[in-house]
């Protein structure tokens, strides 16, 4: 009954080598849990077993079998999965009851993590069998904000999931904490026109871009992050913004598509970094160095210019 926790990593990543000193830690705080490490490109046939497509992801197994899995460096997640699973197995036989109740309310909490959810095999951009396929076309056709749930990744919830909506097949839509139901029913409700009341519209690609923009005073659009820029250019406007004392949020373009291209079209600016001051376009790397020579980035930071 013990649990099993799997880091598929690889050792040209530096978030793997974090989340590695993570789990070091979990190991001296939880001595019944065994924690391994599998270096993902050194077992291609496991890795493509379990679907491993980025490192790092964590996969946690009791008696054999895969119970839970962590795609991403997320340390916070990881010591709650390790604790929740940790204390599960620690449960005697005669705590069932329990046990099903700490599943629903975690049910619970999937189903309303967004105001549209649906619980598929696969993903949105991967899905794994052709009824999650139709409905996530159906969605997307119709321009509806959704978020998805992978089956597969967690057989506890796969299960639950069944006896707790009382609806034995995947996928499962859920608006508002309320089941429509699978792939027959959104079929119904397209030819009725009735999906477009009932499901959230998803934020047009300009509205998004505005309130990217406008999310901070001052907004960097790079390639990375403060912590890790990935390209000379962001690594350099870093430095120069870091110097200046000024508080400013980046956003990292090679995470969204959407934004990437959108954005070079939505402020005429072609390349990145971009920075934006009260959502108002600075310019570049160029004219930020500008900026600093004259000695007015200061101001146009504080937007005082």
């Amino acid at each position: 009954r013990s649990l099993v926790v799997v880091h598929f990593w690889a050792p040209w990543a530096p978030q793997c080598a974090q989340m590695n000193e993570v789990m070091a830690a979990l190991a001296k705080e939880h001595m019944q849990v065994m924690f391994v490490k599998l270096e993902a490109e050194a077992v291609p046939e496991v890795s493509e077993k379990y679907g491993i497509t980025s490192v790092p992801t964590f996969l946690f197994f009791k008696n054999s079998q895969k119970v839970d899995r962590l795609d991403g460096a997320h340390a916070p997640e990881l010591t709650k999965k390790v604790q929740r699973h940790a204390s599960s197995s620690s449960i005697s036989a005669g705590s069932n009851d329990s046990a099903k109740e700490d599943l629903n309310v975690r049910l619970k909490k999937l189903i309303n993590a967004a105001p549209c959810m649906l619980f598929m095999k696969g993903s949105p951009k991967e899905p794994r069998c052709g009824f999650s396929k139709q409905i996530v076309e159906i969605l997307n056709k119709h321009g509806i904000s959704f978020s998805s749930f992978d089956i597969f990744s967690d057989e506890e919830v796969r299960q639950g999931l069944k006896t707790y909506s009382n609806w034995p097949t995947y996928p499962q839509l859920y608006v508002a904490g309320e089941l429509i139901g699978g792939l027959d029913i959104v079929k119904e409700l397209e030819a009725s026109g009735e999906l477009d009341t009932i499901c959230p519209k998803a934020q047009k690609l300009e509205d998004r871009l505005k309130t990217l923009i406008n999310k901070a005073p001052v907004m960097l659009f790079m390639k990375g992050s403060k912590q890790v820029a990935k390209c000379g250019f962001s690594k350099q406007i870093i430095e120069i913004m870091n110097n200046t004392g000024i508080d400013y949020e980046t956003f990292d373009i090679l995470e969204d598509e959407e934004v990437r291209q959108g954005l070079k079209t939505f402020s005429n600016w072609p390349t990145y970094p971009q920075l934006y001051v009260k959502g108002e376009l600075v310019g570049g790397l160029d004219i930020v160095k500008e900026l600093k020579e004259s000695g007015e980035l200061l101001p146009v930071l504080k937007g005082e210019n």
